[in-house]
């Protein structure tokens, strides 16, 4: 039987990853949670929330054995400054960056079936002096490949043309070429990790009323519909570019699997209102699996003992479920 083994990082440790971890170890899940973590944080959210916690040492090379609600293997990795819940401290940024490099050079190396991440806080990370725009961006770099940015709440899945640049940066980000691989792994992985034979894929325009005709901007004539009306004679299954407003209508989504906004506030506002706190972050297009929560550090409530643990235990159970079915896909095929 395949035991998926899933990299747990911690997050910022001020806010509110350790005590989600603890929250999510105390149900079974059929797989093998490995916490990339300080141990001392997580015994201390575990004390805090007065539950069990059993740290066994994550042991590279051995078989994978699904972990017991209470318990978590880890892969210990040392806060270099004292922390206070709460309070960021740029002392601890390196820290944060260090679980995210160990979580990607195991799924590089297939150690982990698939990573999942607690929230980090972009601000402090970048006020130690290190470029940093988000995980997804991190693994996309590591990985050197090109990414896709996509949530999913219950049936909606909404995936991003551009993440996390300015407004300002936004028209001059998409290009034909851009457009083109963004569509390419968007359908791609919609086939390759949700079974989805046929993806129908519906494509936002850029500007209000996608463009008027030219009256509101020309991006959609002169990049969104020659990109998609070349991936329609190829044989993807597209529709747009609708215009934002009417793109997520009941009855609009009923004729798709996937919508594709062109920027972070187009598409993510709606997913977040239809699904918040039980929404998962998928980072498409890499080797391996990532998924995350849908929310910040939530600096203002951590060390209280009430952050919600649902985006987590969602985005855990979906990347367990990516993980056997891409090793049922490889079986079939071998």
């Amino acid at each position: 039987m395949f035991i998926p083994r899933i990299a747990l990082t911690a997050g910022e440790p001020a806010g509110i990853g350790a005590e989600l971890l603890v929250r999510l170890a105390q149900t079974e899940f059929g797989a093998e949670l490995i916490a990339i973590a300080d141990p001392g944080l997580l015994r201390a959210a575990a004390e805090t929330l007065q539950l069990p916690l059993q740290l066994d040492r994550f042991v590279r090379g051995a078989q994978p054995q699904a972990t017991r609600a209470g318990g978590l293997r880890i892969v210990p990795v040392t806060l270099p400054a004292a922390n206070r819940l709460g309070t960021l401290n740029v002392a601890n940024a390196t820290y944060v960056l260090a679980l995210l490099q160990q979580a990607a050079e195991g799924a590089a190396s297939g150690e982990f079936a698939a990573v999942v991440t607690a929230p980090v806080h972009k601000g402090i990370i970048n006020q130690a002096g290190h470029r940093f725009t988000g995980h997804t961006e991190f693994f996309a770099e590591h990985a050197a490949v090109a990414v896709v940015m996509m949530l999913a709440a219950g049936g909606l899945r909404v995936a991003l043309a551009t993440t996390h640049l300015p407004l300002q940066a936004v028209p001059a980000a998409i290009t034909r070429t851009s457009l083109t691989t963004t569509l390419r792994i968007l359908h791609h992985d919609l086939r390759e990790f949700f079974g989805i034979a046929k993806p129908r894929i519906t494509v936002l325009g850029l500007n209000p009323h996608a463009g008027e005709g030219g009256h509101l901007g020309h991006e959609e004539i002169d990049v969104l519909m020659p990109v998609i009306d070349a991936l329609q004679q190829e044989g993807m299954q597209l529709r747009g570019p609708l215009p934002a407003d009417t793109g997520f209508l009941p009855r609009e989504l009923a004729r798709t699997d996937a919508v594709l906004a062109m920027y972070h506030d187009q598409g993510l506002p709606v997913l977040k209102y239809a699904g918040f706190g039980a929404a998962v972050n998928i980072t498409l297009g890499l080797p391996w699996i990532r998924t995350s929560v849908d929310h910040g550090t939530a600096l203002d409530i951590a060390g209280r003992g009430v952050a919600e643990v649902g985006s987590l235990r969602a985005a855990t159970e979906l990347a367990i479920e990516l993980a056997v079915q891409r090793q049922a896909r490889r079986q079939a095929t071998a």
